[in-house]
């Protein structure tokens, strides 16, 4: 039997690709958990009962259209943030992206603030060699890491990386491809970006000059998490 990873996504737009690949080739059986059902899009505070963290070898924790600090998600951002202390506390391994780094974030001592510089599209990161290079953003909030993490990548914008024991946090998005980003262009995000000041076409085809490098350096990212973070002392 493999070891388990528990994939928790938020809405349906959100994929873990080809993270949740390279979990799955490294003997992973994935089970995943949706939090909001498309029907509850537009009122979110929906009630879910989250599973042990405990029953898990590692938890990938997906991004997310809402902030974390919204009143309307309130409900399930605490049960979820409970998840995420009782898995560092029985060591538990957690990667989070995006929305998902900053609930690591606020559930270890750090914050999510509006980012004065919100990122959508392709953007450099300079860090350790698993984190540096050209990742796809797509987030209007950053996290303010804990003060006891380790910063491993940033940039201009935001710190776009930490770790924290057993826990890395992403703020961009290593898991999509251009046809994900399209879902979410196609899904009101082109009114967003315009409204940001971003070409929703240029957008795209920048994500799409991408496309061949995301395999091979989202299995490095995963790589490196199992092999170095999620084996950090507890």
């Amino acid at each position: 039997m493999g070891k388990r990873l528990l994939v928790i996504g938020h809405d349906y737009l959100e994929t873990s690709g080809a993270i949740e690949g390279r979990f799955a080739e490294r003997g992973y059986d994935v089970e995943g958990l949706r939090v909001v059902p498309s029907d509850r899009f537009d009122d979110p505070g929906v009630d879910v009962e989250f599973p042990d963290p405990r029953e898990y070898d590692a938890v990938l924790v997906l991004g997310a259209r809402w902030s974390a600090y919204s009143d309307a998600v309130a409900s399930w951002v605490k049960p979820e943030t409970e998840l995420l202390q009782a898995a560092d506390e029985a060591g538990v391994p957690v990667f989070g992206i995006c929305f998902g780094g900053q609930m690591l974030a606020q559930a270890h001592g750090g914050q999510v603030v509006p980012s004065p510089v919100p990122e959508v599209g392709p953007s450099v990161v300079t860090g350790v060699p698993a984190v540096s290079g050209v990742w796809t953003q797509w987030h209007y909030d950053r996290f303010v890491p804990p003060a006891d993490a380790t910063v491993v990548g940033a940039n201009a914008a935001a710190p776009q990386a930490f770790v924290l024991r057993r826990n890395l946090a992403v703020q961009f998005h290593p898991e999509v491809d251009a046809a994900n980003v399209q879902g979410w262009l196609d899904d009101g995000g082109t009114e967003d970006a315009r409204g940001h000041g971003f070409d929703p076409e240029v957008l795209i085809e920048h994500v799409r000059s991408l496309d061949g490098e995301v395999p091979a350096r989202a299995a490095a990212l995963v790589d490196w998490f199992l092999d170095e973070v999620a084996e950090a002392p507890r």
